[in-house]
């Protein structure tokens, strides 16, 4: 490693061979705890009666930010080290959230892992921009582990043998794509509709790997990296976030030097080219707003009225306790 350097060159190979990298203990248990501890209330579940787990998957709304560089150092310079350096990356993206994705598996499930071709929600992240093979909105994809996550757990399942496919999808289709990676141009471009084309992809591939690990592991993903969550047969409650990070310019697959960022050699090593003179957008850059956005203020709202409700019931209690006992 070169002093700048915080990545072996062991998980660089890694990264540039697999599209991925998994960070070990970039935070620790009492960190995540000090984070996750009112999830219950938010959630509205009890932790100890699973007839209560009425949602197998939440995606939650965030109430609070924290700096990735003191929570979770290694893994933040390593983010900045994939993309080029912090100077490459927008300042907000070093902010992560408590917008914690929740999987509980459900009572059907128990016991019986899915196969992951046959999982439904296969995706590649990014749902509030039209996608081009160089967008700088989805620099990478990170997933921090805030619970133990066991095989079979709900670790969110990837595969990087679709990688490729989905750079050639995009490569064939300067014009751009919907997050559902519906080309400009046919029909349902502007609305939200199925995973069918993620699927698809998915079910044409052999190799895939769960994101498994304990709490403090973050894995470094390739944001063409196709994933999905999974059904969590365990039905152990399963946190991590997704914390967005975005470039302050689009990925350049032209370099004259020659000197590409570790996400951008993993692209063009998919598309098997050493660079991409003549490769453009040929439409303008355009942003969506998504559905869970509307969905996630109605989630909002319910969880403050739970914390605040919970807040009078602790208040309560230590007025009895500090009430004055009379003597008689």
């Amino acid at each position: 490693m070169s002093p700048a350097s915080v990545l072996s060159p062991e998980e660089k190979e890694h990264f540039l061979t697999h599209g991925w990298v998994k960070i070990p203990n970039a935070f620790t248990k009492e960190q995540a705890e000090s984070i996750t501890g009112n999830v219950w209330t938010r959630l509205g579940f009890d932790p100890n009666d699973k007839s209560t787990w009425t949602r197998l998957r939440t995606n939650m709304p965030h109430h609070n930010e924290f700096d990735a560089s003191q929570f979770a150092p290694r893994a933040r310079a390593a983010i900045c080290e994939l993309c080029g350096g912090e100077d490459k990356i927008t300042p907000s993206s070093k902010y992560w959230k408590d917008s914690f994705i929740v999987n509980l598996g459900s009572a059907e499930g128990e016991g019986k892992p899915a196969r992951p071709q046959d999982l439904d929600g296969w995706h590649v992240d990014g749902d509030f921009f039209v996608h081009y093979l160089d967008s700088p909105e989805q620099g990478l994809l990170v997933t921090p582990l805030y619970t133990d996550i066991m095989p079979h757990g709900g670790g969110t399942m990837i595969c990087p043998e679709a990688i490729p496919k989905v750079a050639k999808h995009l490569h064939d289709h300067p014009e751009g794509v919907s997050p559902r990676y519906t080309p400009r141009g046919e029909a349902n471009f502007k609305q939200e509709t199925n995973l069918s084309w993620f699927n698809s992809v998915a079910r044409s591939c052999d190799n895939f790997v769960e994101a498994a690990g304990n709490t403090g592991d973050v894995y470094l993903l390739h944001p063409l990296m196709l994933h999905s969550a999974s059904d969590n047969s365990r039905r152990n409650v399963r946190i991590i976030t997704n914390p967005p990070v975005s470039l302050r310019e689009p990925f350049n697959f032209n370099r004259p030097d020659g000197n590409y960022t570790l996400v951008e050699q993993v692209t063009l090593r998919a598309l098997g080219k050493d660079s991409l003179p003549d490769w453009k957008p040929t439409a303008p850059r355009e942003s969506v707003v998504p559905e869970r956005l509307k969905v996630q203020m109605k989630m909002k709202e319910d969880e403050l009225r739970r914390l605040e409700e919970l807040k009078k019931t602790q208040q309560a209690s230590t007025q009895q306790i500090s009430a004055p006992i009379e003597m008689s």
